[in-house]
């Protein structure tokens, strides 16, 4: 579900941390009791989580690899890249590319230990320990030494992370910023959790906001994930629940979540 919010500090296992909480709904190990009785709380709200966890990876595996074969991309910002899960991006990328550059972008204490001992594994990828509404930051640590060309297309990822972001933090105002950084031909991948029920969007709200320590955003409506991608071209299927977006045919049929799902597409950058 993404991970952001605050400054990097040491790990705290006395709150619950997003970015562990979809590790254990995704059944990794990287997680604590409080993380666990967290998404038990969950579950209770909206009984599909597990399988909305793993829809939005399968999605996140699906666009990468889309994005390297079809479109020949070969620079990705994964932003709020969470712990690692398996196949991770650059091994999507440099599997079809393997020149493909990555920079994970995240600022939780637990992703950035993990983050830099199983994502920054070689000279093609690179862990920023960084806010991404902080694009200057973000921008100018993917340039150093040459890493990411910002003259050159590039994929910036937003899968699952922005309902991390309060409305104060202006996520509409982030990805424009983003955008503007970008060159021709890049491409934008960005999805959030939204729900049509307001029972869920409030009680999901209020559970992972004082859950983390307000380090959480906000369930949201599809009208706002449509904002996101004002200026951008949006590419067939458009904006739809993810499991929809170019389904193939190496993971089983995604389970149907129904309190709530993963909004949002791909576009490019013209």
């Amino acid at each position: 579900m993404g991970t952001e919010g605050g400054h990097a500090h040491a790990i705290n296992t006395s709150v619950p941390s997003a970015a562990r909480m979809y590790d254990w709904l995704l059944g990794g190990e990287l997680n604590f009791e409080v993380d666990r009785e967290a998404c038990e709380k969950l579950l209770t709200i909206a009984p599909s989580s597990r399988d909305l966890a793993v829809n939005n990876r399968w999605f996140l595996e699906r666009v990468v690899r889309f994005l390297a074969s079809e479109c020949g991309i070969t620079q990705y910002l994964d932003h709020g890249s969470g712990l690692p899960t398996r196949p991770n991006v650059h091994e999507i990328a440099q599997s079809v590319h393997e020149e493909a550059r990555v920079a994970y972008i995240d600022i939780d204490p637990i992703v950035i230990a993990h983050g830099r001992t199983s994502l920054d594994v070689n000279d093609r990828t690179r862990f920023i320990e960084a806010s991404m509404t902080d694009t200057d930051l973000v921008v100018e640590q993917a340039a150093k030494d040459g890493f990411i060309d910002f003259g050159k297309p590039v994929a910036a990822l937003y899968v699952s992370v922005i309902h991390c972001l309060k409305d104060a933090e202006k996520p509409g105002e982030m990805i424009q910023r983003m955008r503007a950084r970008l060159a021709r031909g890049s491409y934008m991948v960005i999805c959030q959790l939204v729900s049509d029920d307001e029972r869920v969007r409030d009680e999901v709200t209020k559970l992972m906001d004082q859950g983390t320590g307000g380090h959480w955003g906000r369930v949201r409506q599809k009208r706002d994930v449509r904002g996101y991608f004002a200026g951008l071209s949006v590419l067939p299927p458009y904006l739809a629940d993810v499991t929809h977006w170019r389904p193939d045919d190496l993971h089983r049929r995604p389970q149907q979540t129904h309190e709530w799902l993963e909004f949002g597409g791909v576009a490019r950058v013209n």
